[in-house]
Protein backbone atom coordinates (compact mmCIF):
# COMPACT_ATOMS: atom_id res chain seq x y z
CA UNK A 1 0.00 0.00 0.00
CA UNK A 2 1.35 3.50 -1.07
CA UNK A 3 1.93 6.16 1.63
CA UNK A 4 -0.48 8.28 0.01
CA UNK A 5 -3.50 5.38 0.60
CA UNK A 6 -1.62 4.70 4.30
CA UNK A 7 -1.68 8.30 5.34
CA UNK A 8 -5.20 8.75 3.83
CA UNK A 9 -6.92 6.12 5.80
CA UNK A 10 -5.27 7.30 8.84
CA UNK A 11 -6.55 10.74 8.43
CA UNK A 12 -10.10 9.09 7.89
CA UNK A 13 -9.49 6.89 11.46
CA UNK A 14 -8.37 10.13 13.41
CA UNK A 15 -11.69 11.76 12.46
CA UNK A 16 -13.38 8.52 12.81
CA UNK A 17 -11.82 8.23 16.63
CA UNK A 18 -11.91 12.05 17.80
CA UNK A 19 -15.88 11.46 16.93
CA UNK A 20 -16.36 8.19 18.69
CA UNK A 21 -14.09 8.65 21.64
CA UNK A 22 -13.19 12.18 23.75
CA UNK A 23 -9.97 12.22 22.62
CA UNK A 24 -8.49 15.07 21.27
CA UNK A 25 -7.86 15.41 17.79
CA UNK A 26 -4.64 17.24 17.68
CA UNK A 27 -3.25 14.09 20.38
CA UNK A 28 -4.34 11.95 17.48
CA UNK A 29 -2.40 13.79 14.94
CA UNK A 30 1.07 13.77 16.40
CA UNK A 31 0.40 10.03 17.02
CA UNK A 32 -0.65 9.65 13.15
CA UNK A 33 2.06 11.92 12.86
CA UNK A 34 4.90 9.55 14.50
CA UNK A 35 3.48 6.51 12.96
CA UNK A 36 2.78 7.67 9.44
CA UNK A 37 5.94 9.33 8.90
CA UNK A 38 8.66 6.98 10.57
CA UNK A 39 6.77 3.51 9.43
CA UNK A 40 5.52 4.56 5.99
CA UNK A 41 7.05 7.57 4.59
CA UNK A 42 10.42 7.01 6.24
CA UNK A 43 11.09 10.41 7.91
CA UNK A 44 13.03 10.93 11.20
CA UNK A 45 11.32 12.15 14.31
CA UNK A 46 13.39 15.91 13.67
CA UNK A 47 11.80 16.03 9.86
CA UNK A 48 8.34 15.03 11.11
CA UNK A 49 8.36 18.16 13.70
CA UNK A 50 9.55 20.30 10.96
CA UNK A 51 6.15 20.83 10.67
CA UNK A 52 5.43 21.84 14.32
CA UNK A 53 3.76 25.75 13.29
CA UNK A 54 5.64 27.45 16.24
CA UNK A 55 4.22 30.45 15.28
CA UNK A 56 1.03 29.58 15.56
CA UNK A 57 1.64 27.79 18.55
CA UNK A 58 2.64 31.23 20.36
CA UNK A 59 -0.08 33.04 18.60
CA UNK A 60 -2.53 30.94 19.83
CA UNK A 61 -0.95 30.92 23.73
CA UNK A 62 -0.60 34.62 23.82
CA UNK A 63 -4.14 35.62 22.45
CA UNK A 64 -6.39 33.23 24.93
CA UNK A 65 -3.96 33.99 27.36
CA UNK A 66 -4.48 37.80 26.76
CA UNK A 67 -8.26 37.07 26.62
CA UNK A 68 -8.32 35.24 30.21
CA UNK A 69 -6.61 37.94 31.73
CA UNK A 70 -9.26 40.37 30.45
CA UNK A 71 -12.25 38.03 31.04
CA UNK A 72 -10.46 37.99 34.91
CA UNK A 73 -10.12 41.44 35.73
CA UNK A 74 -14.14 42.13 34.81
CA UNK A 75 -12.90 43.81 30.99
CA UNK A 76 -15.17 41.79 29.31
CA UNK A 77 -17.94 42.53 31.71
CA UNK A 78 -17.70 45.72 30.87
CA UNK A 79 -17.69 46.30 27.29
CA UNK A 80 -20.60 43.82 26.99
CA UNK A 81 -22.58 46.14 29.87
CA UNK A 82 -21.57 49.42 28.01
CA UNK A 83 -22.99 47.62 24.59
CA UNK A 84 -26.26 46.89 26.20
CA UNK A 85 -26.39 50.41 27.80
CA UNK A 86 -26.01 52.14 24.01
CA UNK A 87 -29.43 50.29 22.88
CA UNK A 88 -31.27 52.55 25.36
CA UNK A 89 -34.11 50.07 26.14
CA UNK A 90 -34.63 49.38 22.41
CA UNK A 91 -35.75 45.96 22.41
CA UNK A 92 -35.07 45.28 18.59
CA UNK A 93 -31.40 46.24 18.91
CA UNK A 94 -30.31 43.59 21.79
CA UNK A 95 -29.69 40.68 19.64
CA UNK A 96 -27.93 43.04 17.41
CA UNK A 97 -26.34 44.04 20.33
CA UNK A 98 -25.10 40.03 21.30
CA UNK A 99 -24.45 39.64 17.57
CA UNK A 100 -21.76 42.20 17.42
CA UNK A 101 -20.80 41.86 21.02
CA UNK A 102 -19.55 38.35 20.62
CA UNK A 103 -18.10 39.42 17.38
CA UNK A 104 -15.52 41.68 19.00
CA UNK A 105 -14.62 39.72 21.38
CA UNK A 106 -13.85 36.73 18.85
CA UNK A 107 -12.12 39.53 16.65
CA UNK A 108 -9.99 40.59 19.73
CA UNK A 109 -8.53 37.14 19.67
CA UNK A 110 -10.94 34.58 21.80
CA UNK A 111 -11.79 31.23 20.91
CA UNK A 112 -15.15 31.03 19.52
CA UNK A 113 -16.44 28.81 21.89
CA UNK A 114 -14.89 30.97 24.62
CA UNK A 115 -17.55 33.99 23.09
CA UNK A 116 -20.68 31.94 23.07
CA UNK A 117 -19.67 30.39 26.66
CA UNK A 118 -19.54 34.13 27.71
CA UNK A 119 -22.88 35.54 25.91
CA UNK A 120 -25.46 32.98 25.38
CA UNK A 121 -26.23 32.63 28.90
CA UNK A 122 -26.83 36.50 28.95
CA UNK A 123 -28.31 36.11 25.46
CA UNK A 124 -30.88 33.96 26.73
CA UNK A 125 -31.68 35.39 29.73
CA UNK A 126 -32.35 38.61 27.92
CA UNK A 127 -34.19 36.68 25.20
CA UNK A 128 -36.46 35.25 28.39
CA UNK A 129 -36.72 38.70 30.38
CA UNK A 130 -37.82 40.84 26.88
CA UNK A 131 -39.92 37.68 25.02
CA UNK A 132 -37.22 37.90 22.24
CA UNK A 133 -37.68 34.57 19.84
CA UNK A 134 -34.99 32.11 21.99
CA UNK A 135 -33.59 30.68 18.58
CA UNK A 136 -33.07 34.05 17.22
CA UNK A 137 -31.04 34.96 20.40
CA UNK A 138 -28.70 31.94 20.72
CA UNK A 139 -27.90 31.78 16.69
CA UNK A 140 -27.29 35.36 16.59
CA UNK A 141 -25.10 34.45 19.14
CA UNK A 142 -23.10 31.69 17.33
CA UNK A 143 -23.11 33.63 14.03
CA UNK A 144 -21.77 36.62 15.78
CA UNK A 145 -18.72 34.49 16.69
CA UNK A 146 -17.78 33.37 13.43
CA UNK A 147 -18.25 36.94 11.71
CA UNK A 148 -15.23 38.03 13.75
CA UNK A 149 -13.38 34.94 13.91
CA UNK A 150 -11.34 35.61 10.61
CA UNK A 151 -9.77 38.80 11.62
CA UNK A 152 -6.02 38.60 11.19
CA UNK A 153 -5.66 37.89 15.22
CA UNK A 154 -8.33 35.24 15.56
CA UNK A 155 -7.58 32.05 15.90
CA UNK A 156 -9.43 31.17 12.84
CA UNK A 157 -7.83 33.96 10.98
CA UNK A 158 -4.30 33.46 11.71
CA UNK A 159 -4.79 29.52 11.26
CA UNK A 160 -5.75 30.38 7.67
CA UNK A 161 -3.17 33.21 7.15
CA UNK A 162 -0.57 30.96 8.05
CA UNK A 163 -1.68 28.12 6.04
CA UNK A 164 -1.51 31.29 2.99
CA UNK A 165 1.83 32.51 3.83
CA UNK A 166 3.53 29.04 3.07
CA UNK A 167 2.24 28.92 -0.30
CA UNK A 168 2.71 31.03 -3.35
CA UNK A 169 -0.72 31.49 -3.84
CA UNK A 170 -1.95 34.94 -3.91
CA UNK A 171 -3.60 35.94 -0.01
CA UNK A 172 -5.66 38.82 1.63
CA UNK A 173 -6.76 38.25 5.21
CA UNK A 174 -9.03 41.34 5.04
CA UNK A 175 -10.65 39.85 2.61
CA UNK A 176 -11.10 36.62 4.34
CA UNK A 177 -12.11 38.52 7.27
CA UNK A 178 -14.71 40.48 5.75
CA UNK A 179 -16.00 37.96 4.08
CA UNK A 180 -16.89 35.39 6.81
CA UNK A 181 -18.45 39.32 8.78
CA UNK A 182 -20.19 40.27 5.88
CA UNK A 183 -21.56 36.47 5.03
CA UNK A 184 -22.67 35.94 8.81
CA UNK A 185 -24.17 39.47 8.88
CA UNK A 186 -26.23 38.36 6.22
CA UNK A 187 -27.71 35.25 7.87
CA UNK A 188 -28.22 37.63 10.86
CA UNK A 189 -30.28 39.94 9.54
CA UNK A 190 -32.14 37.07 7.69
CA UNK A 191 -32.51 35.47 11.38
CA UNK A 192 -33.70 38.64 12.35
CA UNK A 193 -36.91 38.91 10.36
CA UNK A 194 -37.59 35.07 10.35
CA UNK A 195 -37.92 35.20 13.95
CA UNK A 196 -39.85 37.82 14.65
CA UNK A 197 -37.14 40.63 14.90
CA UNK A 198 -39.83 42.93 13.50
CA UNK A 199 -42.18 42.33 15.75
CA UNK A 200 -39.73 43.51 18.27
CA UNK A 201 -39.41 47.37 16.84
CA UNK A 202 -40.99 50.70 19.08
CA UNK A 203 -41.12 47.79 21.82
CA UNK A 204 -39.11 49.55 25.10
CA UNK A 205 -37.67 47.34 27.84
CA UNK A 206 -40.03 49.53 30.24
CA UNK A 207 -42.92 47.17 28.65
CA UNK A 208 -41.67 44.36 30.01
CA UNK A 209 -40.96 45.34 33.67
CA UNK A 210 -42.91 45.61 36.69
CA UNK A 211 -43.40 48.64 39.10
CA UNK A 212 -40.27 47.65 41.03
CA UNK A 213 -37.70 47.37 37.92
CA UNK A 214 -38.00 43.65 38.00
CA UNK A 215 -38.93 41.56 34.86
CA UNK A 216 -42.42 41.07 34.63
CA UNK A 217 -43.75 37.34 34.77
CA UNK A 218 -46.92 38.00 32.94
CA UNK A 219 -47.63 35.50 30.48
CA UNK A 220 -45.46 33.01 31.79
CA UNK A 221 -42.05 34.33 31.38
CA UNK A 222 -41.03 32.78 34.59
CA UNK A 223 -40.98 29.51 33.15
CA UNK A 224 -38.10 31.01 30.18
CA UNK A 225 -36.09 31.67 33.29
CA UNK A 226 -35.67 28.23 34.41
CA UNK A 227 -33.21 26.80 32.05
CA UNK A 228 -30.55 30.23 32.24
CA UNK A 229 -27.86 30.12 35.03
CA UNK A 230 -28.04 25.97 35.28
CA UNK A 231 -26.22 23.10 34.27
CA UNK A 232 -22.57 23.82 33.47
CA UNK A 233 -23.05 27.96 34.15
CA UNK A 234 -23.77 27.68 37.90
CA UNK A 235 -26.64 26.05 40.36
CA UNK A 236 -29.83 25.21 39.38
CA UNK A 237 -31.91 27.45 41.60
CA UNK A 238 -36.04 27.60 41.89
CA UNK A 239 -36.04 31.26 42.09
CA UNK A 240 -34.85 31.47 38.19
CA UNK A 241 -36.15 34.62 37.85
CA UNK A 242 -34.80 36.23 40.79
CA UNK A 243 -31.03 35.30 39.52
CA UNK A 244 -31.59 36.72 35.95
CA UNK A 245 -33.13 40.19 37.25
CA UNK A 246 -29.75 40.37 39.34
CA UNK A 247 -27.74 39.70 36.50
CA UNK A 248 -29.16 41.49 33.85
CA UNK A 249 -29.76 44.45 35.76
CA UNK A 250 -25.94 44.26 36.47
CA UNK A 251 -25.21 45.09 33.02
CA UNK A 252 -27.41 47.89 32.05
CA UNK A 253 -25.93 49.43 35.59
CA UNK A 254 -22.86 52.56 34.63
CA UNK A 255 -19.79 51.18 35.57
CA UNK A 256 -16.65 52.87 36.60
CA UNK A 257 -13.37 51.26 34.90
CA UNK A 258 -10.88 50.01 37.65
CA UNK A 259 -6.93 50.90 36.99
CA UNK A 260 -6.71 47.26 35.17
CA UNK A 261 -9.61 47.09 32.94
CA UNK A 262 -8.50 50.49 31.41
CA UNK A 263 -5.09 49.09 31.47
CA UNK A 264 -6.60 45.63 29.47
CA UNK A 265 -8.60 47.99 26.70
CA UNK A 266 -5.45 49.93 26.00
CA UNK A 267 -3.76 46.89 25.60
CA UNK A 268 -5.84 45.50 23.05
CA UNK A 269 -6.25 48.88 21.03
CA UNK A 270 -1.96 48.26 20.91
CA UNK A 271 -2.63 44.81 20.33
CA UNK A 272 -4.19 45.53 17.04
CA UNK A 273 -2.49 49.15 15.54
CA UNK A 274 1.23 47.00 16.60
CA UNK A 275 -0.16 43.58 15.28
CA UNK A 276 -1.98 44.88 12.15
CA UNK A 277 -0.61 48.45 11.57
CA UNK A 278 2.95 46.99 11.88
CA UNK A 279 2.86 43.31 10.59
CA UNK A 280 4.47 42.44 13.93
CA UNK A 281 4.02 39.20 15.09
CA UNK A 282 0.82 38.53 16.96
CA UNK A 283 1.69 36.13 19.69
CA UNK A 284 5.05 37.81 21.25
CA UNK A 285 2.89 41.28 21.19
CA UNK A 286 -0.03 39.47 23.10
CA UNK A 287 2.10 37.97 25.30
CA UNK A 288 4.32 41.35 26.03
CA UNK A 289 0.70 42.99 27.22
CA UNK A 290 -0.09 39.88 28.61
CA UNK A 291 2.54 39.97 30.89
CA UNK A 292 2.77 43.73 31.54
CA UNK A 293 -0.98 43.39 32.78
CA UNK A 294 0.07 40.33 34.99
CA UNK A 295 2.53 42.14 36.49
CA UNK A 296 0.20 45.51 36.87
CA UNK A 297 -2.41 43.70 38.52
CA UNK A 298 -1.41 39.49 39.78
CA UNK A 299 -5.09 39.35 40.74
CA UNK A 300 -6.60 39.53 37.60
CA UNK A 301 -3.90 36.88 36.04
CA UNK A 302 -4.80 34.73 39.06
CA UNK A 303 -5.63 31.02 37.05
CA UNK A 304 -5.09 32.86 33.39
CA UNK A 305 -2.53 30.30 32.76
CA UNK A 306 -4.63 27.77 33.38
CA UNK A 307 -7.58 29.14 31.14
CA UNK A 308 -5.30 29.17 28.10
CA UNK A 309 -6.93 27.14 25.16
CA UNK A 310 -4.45 24.12 25.70
CA UNK A 311 -6.67 21.61 23.61
CA UNK A 312 -7.20 24.02 20.97
CA UNK A 313 -3.31 24.22 20.91
CA UNK A 314 -2.90 20.87 20.83
CA UNK A 315 -5.58 20.21 18.15
CA UNK A 316 -4.19 23.08 15.63
CA UNK A 317 -0.12 21.59 16.16
CA UNK A 318 -0.91 18.53 15.87
CA UNK A 319 -3.38 18.92 13.32
CA UNK A 320 -0.75 21.05 11.34
CA UNK A 321 2.14 18.84 12.37
CA UNK A 322 0.14 15.85 10.30
CA UNK A 323 -0.33 17.99 7.50
CA UNK A 324 3.44 18.32 6.88
CA UNK A 325 3.65 14.76 7.11
CA UNK A 326 0.78 14.39 4.15
CA UNK A 327 2.75 17.20 2.05
CA UNK A 328 5.82 14.53 2.74
CA UNK A 329 4.59 11.37 1.66
CA UNK A 330 2.93 13.20 -1.61
CA UNK A 331 -0.86 12.93 0.01
CA UNK A 332 -1.83 16.39 -0.84
CA UNK A 333 -0.59 16.42 -4.36
CA UNK A 334 -2.47 13.00 -4.81
CA UNK A 335 -5.71 13.92 -3.57
CA UNK A 336 -5.11 17.01 -5.19
CA UNK A 337 -4.78 15.72 -8.67
CA UNK A 338 -7.65 13.29 -8.10
CA UNK A 339 -9.82 16.04 -7.58
CA UNK A 340 -8.47 18.39 -10.32
CA UNK A 341 -9.04 15.30 -12.52
CA UNK A 342 -12.89 16.05 -12.22
CA UNK A 343 -12.06 18.76 -14.59
CA UNK A 344 -14.60 21.33 -14.08
CA UNK A 345 -12.90 24.10 -11.58
CA UNK A 346 -16.52 25.23 -10.16
CA UNK A 347 -17.71 21.86 -9.29
CA UNK A 348 -14.38 21.05 -7.48
CA UNK A 349 -14.72 24.15 -5.63
CA UNK A 350 -18.22 23.32 -4.47
CA UNK A 351 -17.41 19.55 -3.45
CA UNK A 352 -14.58 21.24 -1.26
CA UNK A 353 -16.69 23.80 0.33
CA UNK A 354 -19.56 20.71 1.30
CA UNK A 355 -16.86 18.59 2.07
CA UNK A 356 -15.24 21.39 4.76
CA UNK A 357 -19.43 22.00 6.16
CA UNK A 358 -20.19 18.39 6.23
CA UNK A 359 -17.51 17.10 8.32
CA UNK A 360 -17.16 21.13 10.24
CA UNK A 361 -20.86 19.62 11.34
CA UNK A 362 -19.60 17.02 13.59
CA UNK A 363 -15.86 17.93 13.78
CA UNK A 364 -13.63 20.70 14.67
CA UNK A 365 -13.70 23.45 12.63
CA UNK A 366 -10.29 24.27 13.16
CA UNK A 367 -9.06 20.74 12.22
CA UNK A 368 -11.06 20.64 8.94
CA UNK A 369 -9.60 24.10 7.57
CA UNK A 370 -5.94 22.69 8.77
CA UNK A 371 -6.36 19.93 6.50
CA UNK A 372 -8.55 21.34 3.59
CA UNK A 373 -7.14 24.30 2.43
CA UNK A 374 -3.10 22.72 2.10
CA UNK A 375 -5.33 20.30 -0.08
CA UNK A 376 -7.14 22.82 -1.90
CA UNK A 377 -3.50 24.61 -3.36
CA UNK A 378 -2.39 22.62 -5.66
CA UNK A 379 -5.73 22.41 -7.60
CA UNK A 380 -5.91 26.24 -7.17
CA UNK A 381 -1.62 27.08 -8.03
CA UNK A 382 -3.53 25.51 -11.97
CA UNK A 383 -4.84 29.00 -11.90
CA UNK A 384 -8.16 28.46 -13.59
CA UNK A 385 -9.82 29.81 -10.66
CA UNK A 386 -9.38 32.80 -8.29
CA UNK A 387 -7.91 31.25 -5.00
CA UNK A 388 -8.91 34.22 -2.35
CA UNK A 389 -12.53 33.32 -3.60
CA UNK A 390 -12.07 29.70 -2.68
CA UNK A 391 -10.86 30.21 0.18
CA UNK A 392 -13.47 32.41 1.57
CA UNK A 393 -15.96 30.17 0.81
CA UNK A 394 -14.42 27.30 2.14
CA UNK A 395 -13.66 29.44 5.60
CA UNK A 396 -17.24 30.58 5.43
CA UNK A 397 -18.10 27.05 4.99
CA UNK A 398 -16.55 25.34 7.43
CA UNK A 399 -17.53 27.46 10.09
CA UNK A 400 -20.85 28.65 9.60
CA UNK A 401 -21.92 25.07 10.11
CA UNK A 402 -20.92 25.52 14.17
CA UNK A 403 -25.16 26.04 14.56
CA UNK A 404 -25.24 22.32 14.89
CA UNK A 405 -25.94 20.96 18.38
CA UNK A 406 -22.99 18.60 17.77
CA UNK A 407 -20.70 21.41 17.27
CA UNK A 408 -19.72 23.43 20.78
CA UNK A 409 -21.37 26.44 20.00
CA UNK A 410 -24.87 25.12 19.04
CA UNK A 411 -23.80 22.58 22.57
CA UNK A 412 -23.43 26.40 24.58
CA UNK A 413 -26.30 27.44 23.15
CA UNK A 414 -28.80 24.60 24.09
CA UNK A 415 -27.07 24.19 27.16
CA UNK A 416 -28.14 27.90 28.18
CA UNK A 417 -31.86 27.28 26.72
CA UNK A 418 -35.01 27.21 28.93
CA UNK A 419 -34.99 23.47 30.46
CA UNK A 420 -38.94 23.69 30.12
CA UNK A 421 -38.82 22.50 25.97
CA UNK A 422 -35.39 22.29 25.47
CA UNK A 423 -36.34 18.89 23.22
CA UNK A 424 -38.29 21.15 21.21
CA UNK A 425 -35.68 23.86 21.11
CA UNK A 426 -33.42 21.00 20.31
CA UNK A 427 -35.19 20.26 17.05
CA UNK A 428 -35.10 23.37 15.82
CA UNK A 429 -31.76 23.87 16.48
CA UNK A 430 -30.98 20.21 14.35
CA UNK A 431 -33.23 21.35 11.53
CA UNK A 432 -31.43 24.88 11.54
CA UNK A 433 -28.14 23.48 11.28
CA UNK A 434 -29.54 20.99 8.50
CA UNK A 435 -30.92 23.81 6.28
CA UNK A 436 -27.56 25.70 6.88
CA UNK A 437 -25.00 22.67 5.72
CA UNK A 438 -27.39 21.76 2.71
CA UNK A 439 -27.78 25.80 1.78
CA UNK A 440 -24.44 27.63 3.03
CA UNK A 441 -21.81 26.10 1.23
CA UNK A 442 -24.02 26.30 -1.99
CA UNK A 443 -24.55 30.13 -1.40
CA UNK A 444 -20.71 30.78 -0.23
CA UNK A 445 -19.50 29.30 -3.75
CA UNK A 446 -21.90 31.60 -4.96
CA UNK A 447 -21.06 34.53 -3.90
CA UNK A 448 -17.44 34.18 -3.30
CA UNK A 449 -16.12 31.88 -6.07
CA UNK A 450 -18.71 31.92 -9.05
CA UNK A 451 -18.14 35.66 -9.54
CA UNK A 452 -14.22 34.98 -9.32
CA UNK A 453 -14.43 32.68 -12.34
CA UNK A 454 -16.74 34.88 -15.06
Amino acid sequence: MSPEVISIIALAAMFILATIFPINMGALAFVGAFLVGTLAVGMTTTEILDGFPGDLFLTIVGVTYLFAIAQNNGTIDVLVSGAVRLVRGHIALIPWVMFFVTAAITALGALSPAAVAIIAPIALGFAARYKINPMMMGMMVIHGAQAGGFSPIAVYGVTVNSIMASTPLEQSPLAVFLASLIFNLGIATVLFVVFGGRKLIGLKARDFESVDGSPSMAGGADVAYKGFGSGMYGPRDPAGGAIVATELKSLTETRRLVLPQLLTIIGLLVLAVVALGFQINVGFVSIVIAVLLAIASPKGQKGAVNQISWSTVLLVCGMLTFVGVLQAAGTIQFVSEAVASIGFPLLVALLICYIGAVVSAFASSTAIIAVLIPLAVPFLLDGNIGAIGVICALAVSATIVDVSPFSTNGALVLANSPEVGRDVFYKKILSYSGVVVVFGPLLAWLVFVVPGWL
